[in-house]
């Protein structure tokens, strides 16, 4: 992967009011990383890093980041680290640099995409299902992958693909469960009518009870009084 050039500019000023002119100006408030050393505050250019986070590489781009006015300034080889967006309007409000060396392996997440169109779908009405759609890999900066493919056009019914089944190369090491499930084709869930609640039992049987007693109570007598006839007479208690 090659890397991208971009230019950014020392920071000293820091707090809202100070960072809201900033984003005013077009600039947005960036901090570049580095192990054993202290942060350093940048700004870069708003319009520049959209263009660089809308190229093949996403947020996994290799950035060659000069700073100018610097001391000893030199490029440096920098991924990204963090994003912070609006949540409204979706510009960018602050970025994290991470420098690197292109001699050591790093780790990243890369996006999975299935390509094809799976047999079970096309002639078995079924549906494809995406259970992960990045994956966490090792590998050195110039060879992160921009995406890992997955071709799904031969699954059936009921067949699927796990990170076991991937075979990404010699200098790329997927660092997830090989249980992992990625992909599977599977029978669409029929939604079953809601059945209506059955009566109680016990209304049945009051039911069929009132039935009885009205049933056989004489002419003009109300089935109160026939129920009232058939319960026993309680005895008295003697002392």
């Amino acid at each position: 992967m090659d890397q991208i050039k971009l230019k950014a500019n020392l920071r000293a000023e820091t707090g809202k009011s100070k960072v809201k002119k900033m984003r005013t100006q077009g600039l947005v408030p960036a901090v570049v990383y580095h192990r054993g050393e202290e942060p350093v505050p940048v700004t870069v250019n708003d319009k520049e890093i959209m263009k660089i986070l809308q190229t093949a590489g996403g947020e996994n781009v290799l950035i060659s980041l000069t700073i100018e006015k610097e001391k000893k300034a030199r490029p440096r080889s920098v991924i990204i680290k963090e994003i912070q967006h609006d949540p409204v309007k979706r510009n960018i409000l602050h970025v994290d640099f991470n420098e690197i060396s292109m001699n050591e392996k790093i780790i990243v997440e890369v996006e999975v995409v299935a390509e094809g169109e799976p047999v079970g779908v096309k002639q078995e009405g079924g549906l494809l299902e995406h259970v992960l759609r990045e994956l966490k890999v090792q590998c050195l900066p110039a060879d992160i992958p921009k995406q890992i493919t997955i071709d799904v056009s031969g699954l059936k019914i009921n067949e699927s693909v796990h990170v076991r089944d991937l075979h990404p190369g010699d200098k790329i090491k997927i660092l997830n469960d090989p249980d992992t499930l990625l992909v599977q084709v599977k029978l669409p869930v029929e939604e079953k009518p809601e059945e209506e609640a059955a009566a109680p039992e016990l209304e049945v049987i009051r039911e069929k009870k009132e039935e009885a007693v009205a049933a056989s109570a004489p002419a003009g007598e109300k089935p109160e009084k026939a129920e009232a006839a058939k319960e026993p007479k309680k005895e008295e208690k003697t002392r």
